[in-house]
């Protein structure tokens, strides 16, 4: 049977999800009768809510007499690690746009590796069937994306699709008839090459990592050359150059959703493998007289840096079940063992670990994962992770993208040049203009919450990573400071209502607070200790008007990744599975002043 391996891109909300759930069901996947879950690829709870994707998954359909291998990429640029290692799987990859929104920048940076790789490309132009939709003004965006990104003449004679994957269909041209999406995956089987078998001593490269708790790690990958039978004895070429021997005890294929036992792959297929202990990502498995390493996969390195600590604040383990200290850090290694892009040290503290990844939402990605399965644990201010070129400090600089009403553009350019940001493109239309800057990651953290608020939440902001460049300079941190509790236990409507004036609450009356808590945002620089706790005395005399009308605003609620942007350097975040606080890192007022005069 012939094979095609073909990764899709996508931005999101583009459609790619619902596109891949039509192609199951029109390739018989499913069941007449058989209840489908919809949106297949997104299987974790985090996908499916916030509509990306986070970890690559491998399916397969089959179309005629060819196994159609489908790699799903995710689409943000904090994944990154994810997307190099996925792409060296496929042979092709299915651009897929959204008829009206176009080209976007997170497609953009998949498919730069993607070209960087020669993997020949099919465009989809998706949703072609919504009222709004301009095909044809799309089409010209991706041509001109694929000559920005120094496409070579074969990609850019790239075959066009047009589609509606809610809908089910597909043509080659939009006069075609509408009927199923039979012209799209025809033309996978006519674009996309098949694999070249390869005779000679096995090489295969581990992509990517699962794990079972009744087998161990299982080590999936692409055949490069030769065959691999079950019961194999193999060689296991390390990253570091190291060889251990191992022997294949079991061997999968991916059919439909899920993997089949098989007793040999060949040359160009994707199989998992059971019974390699020590695999790794970017190792070689190989034949054992013929141990040579295929080249190593290229990793994006960290660039944001966070301390993760044990809970120690008055309310620890009342909500979560994993509060001690190894099992903090058995969690984070746990996950060092699937995502290569993170990294996790001890530090002289037994209670304290240096996390660092490729973004705030790479991390709070895992915060959120450990926080759903019952940990409890706190988180430093995200830093970047700086370093040293010729001698001189260099820290990492993203490309920012924002798309802002016009209004308010000179707001936004006025913004991101005091966090040393350059503009280096700006393209004004009739309602809105698209503002492109260098800018660096330090000046991000808290960047989004600021815009969304200056611009009445009519922001779009996408950014990714460029290059290290010389430092750039001091960026002022928050302006404002932090309202703080004095005290422990139940706040009140009364002593809310009188400190309104001071800023902005994060909490309702009826919540249990701590002393060194954070309760809201000072409308003045530095910190403003307050007792929530205060209750009204009681007396005896009632008289008209004595009792005032209390009207107190809705707190602001956070999410993870905005509370972690709105951290300043004295403070840490409390992460629970019920609860996400704000707190100072020394909880105590005297402390606090204490700690403040011995860094001056």
């Amino acid at each position: 049977m012939s094979i095609r391996n073909v990764a899709i891109i996508a931005h999101v909300d583009h459609g790619k999800t619902t596109l891949v759930d039509q192609i199951l069901r029109q390739c018989k996947v499913f069941r007449d009768n058989q209840q489908v879950q919809e949106r297949v690829l997104d299987s974790g709870d985090l996908e499916r809510e916030r509509g990306i994707t986070i970890t690559s998954k491998n399916i397969s359909v089959q179309w005629q007499d060819t196994r159609i291998n489908i790699i799903d990429t995710p689409g943000h640029a904090d994944f990154g690690g994810e997307v190099e290692r996925v792409l060296k799987m496929a042979d092709g990859v299915l651009l897929l746009v959204d008829a009206f929104e176009g080209a976007m920048p997170q497609t953009r940076f998949v498919l730069q590796k993607a070209l960087q790789l020669h993997l020949k490309p099919l465009v989809v132009i998706n949703k072609v069937d919504r009222e709004n939709g301009r095909p044809a003004e799309v089409l010209d965006e991706v041509f001109e994306l694929f000559v920005d990104l120094d496409a070579d003449d074969e990609q850019l004679d790239f075959p066009v699709i047009y589609a509606a994957g809610r809908e089910g269909w597909a043509v080659k041209d939009l006069d075609q008839p509408r009927e199923n999406l039979a012209p799209l995956l025809d033309a996978i089987l006519e674009n996309i090459p098949e694999p070249q078998f390869e005779d000679g001593p096995l090489q295969m490269l581990v992509t990517s990592l699962d794990y079972s708790d009744y087998v161990g790690r299982i080590g999936i990958g692409r055949v490069f050359r030769g065959v691999i039978h079950e019961k194999d004895d193999v060689a296991l070429v390390k990253r570091d150059g190291s060889i251990q021997k191992g022997l294949v005890r079991q061997l999968f294929y991916f059919r439909d959703l899920g993997r089949e036992q098989t007793n040999e792959v060949t040359t160009g297929d994707i199989c998992a493998i059971v019974g390699l202990e020590g695999v790794d990502i970017g190792d070689t498995i190989t034949a054992v007289d013929c141990p040579e390493p295929l080249p190593i996969v290229a990793m994006d390195e960290p660039t944001i840096t966070m301390s993760f600590m044990v809970n120690d604040s008055p309310f620890y383990g009342q909500e979560g079940k994993f509060v001690t200290s190894r099992q903090v850090r058995d969690r984070l290694l746990k996950e060092c063992e699937k995502d290569m892009a993170l990294r996790v040290e001890d530090t002289p503290s037994a209670d304290t670990w240096k996390v660092s990844g490729r973004g705030i939402l790479h991390l709070s990605i895992l915060m959120e994962n450990m926080r759903r399965e019952g940990y409890e644990f706190m988180v430093g201010q995200p830093r970047v992770i700086y370093r040293e070129i010729d001698g001189k400090k260099a820290e990492p600089v993203e490309v920012l993208q924002v798309e802002v009403p016009n209004e308010h553009s000179g707001r936004v350019i006025e913004y991101v040049g005091t966090r040393k940001g350059e503009m280096t493109d700006m393209a004004q239309g009739e309602t809105h203009t698209n503002l492109e800057f260098h800018m660096p990651s330090r000046g991000l953290i808290g960047f989004r919450n600021r815009m969304l608020k200056a611009t009445s939440g009519e922001v779009v902001i996408n950014h990714r990573f460029l290059q290290y460049e010389f430092f750039k300079g001091s960026i002022p941190e928050r302006q404002t400071g932090s309202i703080v509790s004095m005290g422990t236990g139940e706040s009140v409507a009364y002593a809310i209502d009188a400190l309104q004036d001071r800023g902005k609450f994060f909490i309702a009356p009826g919540e249990n607070v701590y002393m060194g808590q954070v309760l809201g945002e000072n409308a003045k620089e530095g910190d403003l200790v307050v007792n929530v706790q205060k209750s009204k005395k009681l007396t005896n005399m009632r008289a008209s008007g004595s009792d005032r009308n209390m009207k107190i605003a809705p707190p602001l609620r956070f999410s993870l990744e905005e509370s972690l942007e709105y951290l300043n350097n004295d403070e840490c975040l409390e992460i629970t599975p019920e609860s996400v606080r704000i707190r100072k890192l020394y909880l105590d007022e005297n402390e606090r002043r204490r700690k403040r005069k011995e860094s001056e």
